[in-house]
C-alpha cells in the first residue's frame, strides 16, 4: 500500500473565491488535509476580514486563522483579461469555493455553466445565506439572521429570558463543515461518473439541521420550546449546577447514570424512589424541583471535586470553562494538539485552531500560515499561465492583479 504523506487531498487544486468566515473556513480545512488550496483577492483590498481585528503589527491575527494553509494571489474579475486568466486557472482546478450572492458570478459571465463547459470535472461549491433558490436566495445573508431565521435563537438564552445569538458565528462554522462534506462527497462522485456537479450550502439550511429533535418534537407536539437556560429538553439531569466556587455540568444520559449519580456521587438514594423522579420523563416534567435538590448538594462542593466524584462512578461531568482555561488544559492543547503555533511573516509566531478531524495515517496539519496579500502572484501566474515576471509586474500596474 502506497503511504501517503502530504495529505489526504494531496492531489486536489482548490481555486477559493471566499471571504469572511464560512468559505475560508471550509478552504483552510481542506489545506489543512494537503490540498492545494489558492485563495484570490481583489487587488489592493483583500478579503473583508483583513479589516476585522485584532491586528498585530497591523495584520489581521482574524483573517490569518481563517486563512492558514492556502496560498494568495490578486485578481480582478471584472477586467476582460482577468476573466480570461481566471478560466486559465479553472480549467486546471478541480474544485471552486465561492460566497458571493447567489448570481453574482453568473453576472460576471463565469457562473457555473460556463466554467463546465471550460472543465466539465470541476466541482463547484457555493455558501450563501440561503442558498441558491428559493425565495430568499437573494437577500444578503449574515451569521446571526441565519442563527435568528433558522430557529437557534429561538431555543437559546435563560428561563424567561430573551432569544440569544451563540456566542461564536455558529451558522457560518456550520455552513463551512457542510460545504466540507459537500465538496468530499462530489469529489467521490466524480470518481464514479467522471464529472463535477454544483454544490449549494446555506447557513440558514446547516442551522436548521443542527437542531436535531429539538423539530421533531414540534412536529409531534406542535408546542414551541421555552428557553430553559442549559438544561436540555429530552434528559434530565442534563444541566448546569451551582458549586462553591462556578458551574459544573452533570449530564446523565440513562436511567443507569442517574441512579449511580444519586447513590455513588451524593448519597441520596431517596432521589431515585422520588415519585417526581422515578424515571427520565418524570425528570424531565419536573426538572426545576430536580435542579433544586440536586444544588442543595452541589453548594457545598468545589467544581473539582464533584468532577472527581462523579468520574470516578463512570457518571459525566465537567467543568464549564472559559477561554483562558480551554487553551491550558493539557488535553486539548497538548494531547489533542488543538492551538498549534505557525509563524506568520509580519504577525510572528501565533496560536491557530488545530485540526478537529484526525485522520491518523495522514493527519491535517497547518502547512502555511495565512499570505500576505498578493503573496504568490509571481509564484502561481508563472507555474500555472506560465507568464513572466515582466507580464505579472504589467498586469499589477493596469490593476489586473
Amino acid at each position: 500500500m502506497t503511504e501517503i504523506k502530504d495529505g489526504a487531498l494531496q492531489d486536489l487544486l482548490i481555486i477559493d473565491l471566499t471571504r469572511v468566515v464560512a468559505g475560508p473556513f471550509c478552504s483552510s480545512v481542506l489545506g489543512d488535509m494537503g490540498a492545494r488550496v489558492i485563495k484570490i483577492e481583489v487587488p489592493k483590498k483583500g478579503d473583508d476580514s483583513r479589516f476585522y481585528g485584532p491586528f498585530v503589527n497591523g495584520e489581521s491575527v482574524y483573517f490569518a486563522e481563517l486563512n492558514r494553509s492556502k496560498e494568495g494571489i490578486t485578481l480582478n474579475l471584472k477586467k476582460p483579461e482577468g476573466k480570461k486568466m481566471f478560466l486559465e486557472l479553472i480549467k486546471k482546478a478541480d474544485v471552486l469555493l465561492e460566497n458571493y450572492r447567489p448570481g453574482v458570478l453568473d453576472r460576471l459571465g463565469l457562473g457555473y455553466d460556463v466554467l463546465k463547459t471550460v472543465n466539465d470535472k470541476l466541482i463547484y461549491a457555493a455558501v450563501s445565506g440561503f442558498g441558491s433558490y428559493g425565495p430568499y436566495s437573494q437577500r444578503p445573508g449574515y451569521d446571526i439572521l441565519a442563527q435568528a431565521m433558522g430557529g437557534l435563537m429561538s431555543l437559546t438564552g435563560e428561563k424567561g429570558g430573551q432569544p440569544t445569538r451563540a456566542g461564536n458565528a455558529m451558522a457560518d462554522m456550520l455552513a463551512g463543515m457542510n460545504m466540507i462534506i459537500g465538496v468530499l462527497a462530489a469529489v467521490h462522485s466524480r470518481n464514479l461518473t467522471g464529472k463535477g456537479q454544483r454544490v449549494d450550502v446555506s447557513l440558514v439550511d446547516s442551522i436548521v439541521v443542527s437542531l436535531e429533535n429539538s423539530f421533531t418534537r414540534y412536529w409531534q407536539t406542535k408546542q414551541l420550546y421555552k428557553r430553559n437556560g442549559n438544561a436540555y429538553a429530552a434528559i434530565a439531569p442534563y444541566d448546569s449546577f451551582k458549586a462553591r466556587d462556578g458551574l459544573v455540568i452533570i449530564a446523565c444520559g440513562n436511567q443507569s447514570l442517574y441512579e449511580k449519580f444519586c447513590n455513588g456521587v451524593m448519597k441520596k438514594p431517596e432521589m431515585i424512589a422520588d415519585i417526581r423522579f422515578v424515571d427520565n420523563v418524570t425528570r424531565v416534567k419536573n426538572m426545576d424541583a430536580l435542579k433544586e435538590g440536586i444544588e442543595n448538594w452541589t453548594k457545598d462542593y468545589l467544581v473539582k471535586e464533584i468532577v472527581d466524584m462523579a468520574l470516578a462512578v463512570g457518571v459525566p461531568a465537567g467543568p464549564v470553562n472559559d477561554l483562558s482555561q480551554v487553551v491550558e488544559d493539557k488535553h486539548i492543547r497538548e494531547a489533542r494538539d488543538m492551538f498549534p503555533i505557525v509563524h506568520h511573516p509580519v504577525i510572528g509566531d501565533m496560536h491557530v485552531n488545530g485540526a478537529a478531524i484526525k485522520l491518523m495515517d495522514t493527519m491535517p496539519r497547518v502547512t502555511k500560515p495565512a499570505p500576505l496579500l498578493g503573496e504568490d502572484n509571481y509564484k502561481v501566474y508563472s507555474e500555472f499561465l506560465n507568464l513572466s515576471r515582466e507580464k505579472i509586474d504589467e498586469l499589477k500596474e493596469t490593476g489586473i492583479i
